[in-house]
């Protein structure tokens, strides 16, 4: 069998087979970029997983925030998971000023109109409240650029930080920023049947 033309399915997923297939995931730390290069030279995702594949960030995830984004050489992986019409859900959690009420939550998953059109959270909810912030679990099947932080500010509460805590199914609350693993092929056909 030639692992480059083979195809095995599981379940009617079909999974990869080449052996020269690489899947990371990494918690994105603060200040690094979702990009295989950068022209002004800021570190990329690209610099802190190994070196041995050429493997690029599936999605993005911008320089302000923090938290998982997966990079792999799996060219169909990564159109199936960035996609919006394959609506493979992001979440993230978002440290906002101030405390949105019911009306602000509804408002989220309900539809905003952005500048570059409308936009809409899968979910919305308050995950806890202090001094003046609060945490706030918002899921997205889509991913345009700043689209979470310009959601959240469009009902009245900035973002002060925010964190992508899962990917579809995969999520890894161990990782710390700059660190990363390998998906497991459970995760990768999870993360194809998502």
């Amino acid at each position: 069998m030639d692992p480059a033309t083979a195809r095995v399915e599981v379940d009617g997923v079909a999974l990869p087979l080449r052996p020269d297939l690489v899947y990371y995931l990494l918690y994105k730390p603060v200040g690094v970029v979702s990009t295989a290069s950068d022209p002004q030279g800021r570190p990329t995702v690209t610099g802190l997983v190994p070196a041995a594949a050429r493997v690029y960030p599936v999605g993005r995830l911008d320089a302000d925030s923090e938290g998982l984004i997966i990079l792999t050489n799996d060219g169909d992986l990564a159109a199936h998971v960035a996609h919006p019409r394959h609506r493979v859900p992001k979440t993230y959690l978002a440290r906002v000023s101030g405390s949105p009420g019911r009306r602000a939550l509804r408002a989220l998953t309900q539809g905003v109109e952005l500048e570059d059109g409308p936009a809409r959270a899968l979910q919305a909810r308050l995950v806890s409240e202090q001094s003046g912030e609060a945490l706030v679990e918002v899921v997205m099947a889509e991913g345009r650029k700043r689209e979470v932080r310009r959601l959240l500010a469009a009902v009245g509460h900035p973002v002060r930080a925010l964190v992508r805590t899962a990917i579809g199914p995969i999520h890894d609350a161990t990782l710390r920023p700059g660190t990363w693993r390998h998906l497991t092929l459970d995760e990768i056909r999870a993360l194809y049947m998502a």
